[in-house]
């Protein structure tokens, strides 16, 4: 069952509450890669076709959280339930969103619009997230089911740039980019340096420069930062609306 908040300016003030605490999370404990990572988990589940899954919390839910796809992320769920306990008034898929935009933009990435009202679910999704061995077809397919476009793709694989691969996770081992910290186009960078020692390549990230309508935005976005930070903070907000009807009210953290 569905349970939506009323955007009140109550329900703002305890947003920006939360707001003020993920942000003291994401600085104190280094939290940006796994929130972002807990954000698009939450989002990725979302099914076109029937509007299913996307934006709505079920990623904390234990048969969900469980599932090996998600293994990594019970942290950021541990740190979404401390700010949660905190402002209870804030749904679970607003923080979870929220923390995303947070990651980003406390990390030097671009600001990204955000707009509250999610709906909580009690009920587990199909998960729908990409696997790391995969190639662009398997990309197009988890991508394109989220309703999602090839450009999309390219440039949310950039949000790579926060965070490593873990072996007890994805069965990789090591960061992407020299500065797992930053958000910036390094991940592009890099991929088109081709394999250089100490980083890490999934499958799915070599099938980015390996196919003829993604490379061209890999080279894009590797030789400029600007383009990608349009293009990511439009994409990202996307990718945190999914299965999410925004209101007319427009919201932005300033």
């Amino acid at each position: 069952m569905a349970c939506g908040p009323v955007v009140d300016q109550r329900y703002l003030k305890d947003l920006e509450g939360a707001r003020r605490d993920l942000a003291s999370i994401i600085q104190r404990k280094n939290a940006a890669p796994v929130l972002l990572r807990l954000a698009f988990h939450d989002a990725a589940n979302y099914n076109v076709t029937n509007n299913t899954g996307g934006v709505n919390g079920s990623v904390r839910l234990r048969q969900e959280l469980s599932q090996p796809p998600n293994k990594g992320i019970e942290d950021g769920v541990k740190f979404c339930e401390e700010v949660k306990k905190k402002h209870p008034r804030v749904t679970y898929a607003d923080i979870i969103q929220l923390a995303g935009v947070l990651a980003v933009e406390l990390s030097g990435g671009p600001c990204i619009d955000f707009v509250p009202g999610r709906m909580d679910t009690n009920v587990a999704d199909k998960l729908n997230i990409p696997n790391p061995r995969g190639g662009a077809d398997h990309l197009r397919r988890t991508f394109y089911q989220m309703g999602l476009s090839d450009k999309d793709i390219v440039v949310l694989s950039g949000a790579h740039t926060l965070g490593r691969a873990r072996k007890e996770n994805s069965g990789f081992n090591g960061p992407f980019t020299r500065n797992t910290l930053k958000f910036d186009n390094s991940y592009f960078v890099e991929l088109m340096r081709g394999e250089t020692p100490g980083l890490v390549k999934f499958p799915t990230d070599k099938a980015l420069v390996q196919d003829p309508v993604f490379r061209p935005l890999v080279e894009l976005y590797a030789r400029h930062e600007g383009a990608f930070f349009r293009d990511y903070a439009e994409s990202h907000k996307k990718l945190s609306e999914l299965g999410f009807t925004p209101s007319l009210h427009v919201w932005r953290w300033m």
